[in-house]
């Protein structure tokens, strides 16, 4: 199976997918908001509508990577190192500013799943964040002449849904308790910002590293 990247890479990859989840972010916050508004389901529909939206991503890049990949393999190299940068702002942003748990009080009432469902879609496709992660993130884990990057980079997106849907379903079971643990213990929140930084500056600087050989 061409399309499967050796061990040592799919465990660094789902060490940083991981991290990734855990780190608050817009995606955290409607999960959780949508469970304490609507109930488990609501929350359950939001995350699958976001999961739907981080396919759509997935196949766009996979696509548009693949492309320059075929165009040049300069192009994708540079492109690794804008990704590297990239990644060293996100950690240095995680430690200045850190994680964002933005939970809007809603009153409890009865939503409707399918426009639950729509609004994770819709928040998942339009946030400029997740297109840069897609677009920057996944090609730090393809080398630039593999000839089988294509199918990769759709593995790897595809392989961070079935990691991380798991997670955020045990999330949503649990809402009230991650929103206490978030909320009233900042240092657990810091620890997840400097875990994200760290991994993430580890990352970047790997990359950085290999092309100025």
């Amino acid at each position: 199976m061409t399309f499967l990247p050796d061990l040592t890479t799919l465990l660094t990859y789902s060490l940083a997918c991981t991290v990734l989840f855990i780190t608050p972010g817009p995606d955290m916050s409607l999960f959780l908001a949508k469970t304490m508004a609507g109930g488990r389901k609501a929350g359950m529909a939001s995350m699958l509508g976001a999961m739907a939206g981080c396919c759509v991503h997935t196949l766009l890049a996979a696509l548009g990577l693949s492309a320059l990949l075929a165009a040049s393999v300069t192009a994708f190299m540079v492109l690794k190192i804008v990704g590297a940068l990239y990644l060293l702002w996100l950690a240095f942003d995680a430690v200045r500013h850190g994680s964002a748990l933005n939970l809007k009080d809603e009153s409890k009432t009865e939503v409707s799943i399918w426009k639950t469902f729509l609004i994770g879609v819709g928040i998942n496709l339009t946030n400029p964040k997740v297109v840069l992660f897609f677009v920057t993130f996944l090609p730090q884990f393809v080398q630039a002449g593999d000839p089988n990057a294509s199918e990769k980079l759709v593995f790897l997106g595809l392989y961070f849904i079935a990691l991380t849907a798991p997670m955020a379903a045990v999330m949503i079971l649990g809402a009230d308790k991650v929103i206490a643990l978030l909320r009233r213990r900042p240092k657990v929140m810091r620890a997840i910002d400097y875990s994200f930084a760290g991994l993430f500056s580890a990352f970047a600087v790997k990359i950085l590293a290999a092309t100025a050989r």
